[in-house]
């Protein structure tokens, strides 16, 4: 078997006729420089044939690769040929960890998208040494869960370091603009968590620890105590909408007169930020705190539409919890594959505010945003750089394991993001909220 440098690809894109992949392709097939060795994968020949003659002329020699998620050997195969593999095929707690061990097990860097909990706990628990040995960087959370949070914490961090102003403490990302949809394949992993967290012993009790990704969890603070279950059906649907609202305030700031409610990928992004912190021996500092809020203003109508914005996100917590509300969801939420028009996409953006206390006192507040549509255009050259710079060793951090983007692909990254219109600025003086 050839060592990853002399392997017959740069990047496999696994999973690229879905609605994600294709948006990957194509940014890939524009902006990957001349000589990266591309192939296109999945399971449909013909799928995957007439999407490469789609692409720009420079892509049509692009090689195809059959590869399923649900035969072994093929991801093995796949593996062995490339040097990245970056995948879209999710949700990834049921896809996603035969190739995790296939990347781990000859040394193949991979990416993907998942904002997962579960999966990345075990693929943590299974892999990470293993990919260690082998110098595999497997790397998840390369789209929008959770590359904005994940690495603008950091670029926070590297100036407060650059400063001389110690370490970071409280740390809340507000999301200030965002427009942009939910795609059918983040929904999907939403479902098969929330199928998981009730069947499988243990598995809310993760879902429910704020630092249960981190890769030394007796180092962190005491987990909450779970509440005594319920087994009645009433119980059962109070106990979920009680944890729901503790976990989704709606909040006035005193200072600021800004209201705050929840924002939806705060769960797994927070836990992928405490993650890096762990990973890298607490850099960000042993009394750094974090959490991630959406910032609705402070007009006359900004708590009715936080109010408004968690009533919604209860009624999803809840209906995705249980069978048969479940399947009455399933037929109006967006489906695998499913995604918004190219004007649609065109009008999206978002725009993060990210403010901190250094632990000498000083204030900081870091802008992150991009005039994308965050769940697609915007993902797609998130995750399309992330496998570019594993591919063409950007003076990388240097680590192995199973990783996130701050601790695998650290400032390389960020700057490669800024060359494409992200906004990655951090400034002093302005006090946290």
């Amino acid at each position: 078997m050839a060592t990853p440098e002399h392997r017959e690809f740069d990047v496999v894109l696994f999973g690229a006729t879905g609605f994600v992949g294709r948006l990957t392709a194509a940014y890939l097939a524009e902006h990957a420089p001349p000589g990266v060795r591309i192939a296109l994968a999945g399971r449909d020949q013909l799928r995957l044939e007439a999407l490469r003659r789609q692409l720009p002329r420079g892509a049509r020699d692009w090689e195809i690769v059959i590869a399923d998620s649900s035969e072994p050997p093929s991801l093995a195969a796949m593996s062995a040929r490339a040097r990245v593999i970056a995948t879209t095929v999710g949700p990834y707690a049921t896809h996603g960890v035969p190739l995790v061990e296939a990347c781990a097990l000859v040394g193949t860097h991979y990416c993907d998208l998942t904002g997962e909990v579960l999966f990345v706990r075990d693929s943590a628990d299974s892999w990470h040494d293993i990919a260690q040995e082998s110098g595999a960087k497997i790397v998840h959370a390369c789209g929008f869960d959770s590359i904005p949070s994940d690495l603008g914490v950091l670029v926070t961090a590297n100036k407060v370091a650059a400063d001389g102003e110690g370490a970071l403490t409280r740390t809340v990302l507000s999301v200030r603009s965002l427009k942009g949809g939910l795609s059918g394949g983040t929904i999907d992993s939403m479902r098969q968590q929330t199928i998981i967290a009730r069947t499988e012993p243990g598995a809310q009790k993760v879902l429910d620890d704020p630092y249960a990704l981190s890769p030394d969890r007796a180092a962190e603070p005491p987990a909450p105590k779970p509440e005594a279950p319920r087994t009645d059906l009433v119980g059962r649907v109070t106990s979920v909408m009680t944890a729901a609202r503790k976990s989704l305030p709606v909040q006035r700031d005193p200072r600021t007169g800004r209201w705050t409610g929840p924002f939806i990928m705060a769960s797994f992004n927070t836990r992928i930020v405490r993650r890096s912190n762990a990973l890298m021996g607490w850099r960000y500092g042993r009394a750094f705190t974090y959490r991630e809020v959406m910032d609705f203003g402070d007009s006359p109508k900004a708590p009715i539409l936080a109010t408004g914005m968690t009533a919604g996100l209860l009624g999803l917590v809840a209906g995705m919890s249980y069978a048969t509300s479940r399947s009455m969801l399933d037929r109006v939420l967006p489906k695998p594959g499913d995604g918004p028009s190219e004007e649609r996409r065109a009008a999206g953006r978002f725009l993060m505010l990210i403010t901190t206390r250094s632990t000498t006192g000083a204030d900081y507040a870091t802008t992150v945003g991009a005039d994308y549509d965050p769940g697609y255009d915007g993902t797609a050259v998130m995750l399309g750089e992330a496998a570019l710079a594993l591919a063409m060793d950007d003076d990388l951090p240097d680590a192995a394991g199973v990783l996130t983007p701050a601790t695998a692909l650290g400032m390389p990254l960020v700057e490669r993001l800024r060359s494409r219109g992200f906004t990655f600025d951090c400034d002093r003086g302005t006090a946290a909220s």
